[in-house]
């Protein structure tokens, strides 16, 4: 097993812990180093956080340096680097990394070259040619990584965790708080008028429920702070309420280039119907109107919506179908990391060391 050296978020809740215990779980010796906590004065500075992200983080580069440089030389060299995210680490810092003489994996699951968030993500597209395999969740991000100069590339799909998504054993475990009809977890977002999609189906009188952060920023907040539950939900929270749900819907970020999200494959695996806008990825994923339910636009959701609701039976056989189905294919952290780790370029390098 592997000494992997793990630069990524480690606060409990965020997604970047979940890898890095999945391949705690997978034998692997792991030691986190979480570069948003070193500088989480910069980051959340009123002032400056704004600045550096539009800035691609490039005025937080010597502190970055420095800050690696006891990583670098340290005893204890790692088998392989993992780097979450990657924005916050140029070209430089690659460079001083590779003096570790070992792999070095970028994971990232936003979209940094599809130009929704500016320039964030300038540092990190600088330093792809220093990677020596990166990890996305587009086939778009394939080609344009390429084109900016990576060695190596490879598309994995998102994932769920395998412990903390995991269901309850029993149902009736689930608090009444976290029951609901309709569910939506999620954010708010600017321009991308999730507002209004589920405004509609209000108006349609789909029993909603809305979980998330940001709400209040919404210009329908005075219609919608109603069925507005409380803010982001995580760990056991979060799963109460896919679990707790009868239908869970799953909104996709058009800024972000989504075809599927993080929500696609949790949302089965923790024992929530899954509901949500027909992609090619989606239909990919799952066997439409069997395993999982999809739509076009809020007119089909809501009738899709009144049939499951109105039918017990059918809801609870296409539930137990996505649960079953997102088993099958393999699609959880420990899966994904396996697959990254033992992908042949890193083999090759491995035998070199």
């Amino acid at each position: 097993m592997a000494l992997i050296l793990y630069f990524g978020e480690s606060s409990a809740g965020s997604t970047s812990s979940h890898r890095a215990k999945a391949l705690e779980r997978l034998g692997h010796s792991v030691t986190i180093a979480d570069p948003y906590r070193e500088f989480k004065s910069q980051l959340q500075s009123r002032l400056m956080g704004p600045i550096h992200f539009r800035t691609g983080y490039r005025l937080m580069n010597s502190n970055v340096l420095r800050w690696l440089k006891s990583y670098v030389e340290t005893e204890q060299k790692p088998d392989v680097v993992w780097i979450n995210s990657g924005e916050l680490f140029g070209p430089e810092a690659l460079q001083l990394l590779k003096r570790l003489n070992c792999p070095i994996v970028l994971y990232n699951n936003d979209d940094p070259t599809g130009g929704r968030d500016g320039r964030r993500f300038d540092s990190l597209i600088k330093a792809l040619p220093h990677y020596d395999l990166c990890a996305v969740m587009r086939e778009q991000n394939v080609k344009e990584f390429y084109a900016k100069n990576a060695k190596k590339v490879i598309r994995v799909f998102m994932s769920y965790d395998e412990e903390v998504h995991r269901p309850f054993d029993n149902i009736a475990d689930i608090p009444a708080s976290f029951r609901s009809e309709v569910a939506f977890i999620g954010t708010w977002m600017r321009f991308e008028k999730r507002d209004e999609f589920l405004m509609k189906l209000i108006n349609e009188n789909i029993p909603v429920s809305i979980w998330g952060d940001r709400w209040e920023k919404s210009p329908l907040i005075s219609k919608l702070r109603p069925y507005w539950r409380g803010n982001a939900l995580r760990g056991r929270d979060y799963v109460a309420a896919i679990q707790g749900a009868k239908i869970c819907l799953g909104l996709l970020s058009k800024g972000n280039r989504d075809e599927h999200t993080q929500r696609s494959l949790e949302t089965p695996y923790s024992g929530g119907l899954f509901c949500a806008e027909r992609t090619s990825e989606h239909q990919q994923l799952y066997n439409e109107g069997a395993e999982a339910v999809f739509w076009s636009d809020a007119d089909e959701c809501a009738r899709v919506c009144k049939q499951l609701l109105n039918d017990n039976v059918l809801r609870e056989k296409i539930r137990l179908a996505g649960m079953k189905k997102v088993r099958d294919i393999k699609a959880g952290n420990e899966d994904v990391c396996n697959t990254i780790l033992n992908h042949e370029s890193l083999q090759v390098l491995f035998k070199r060391q």
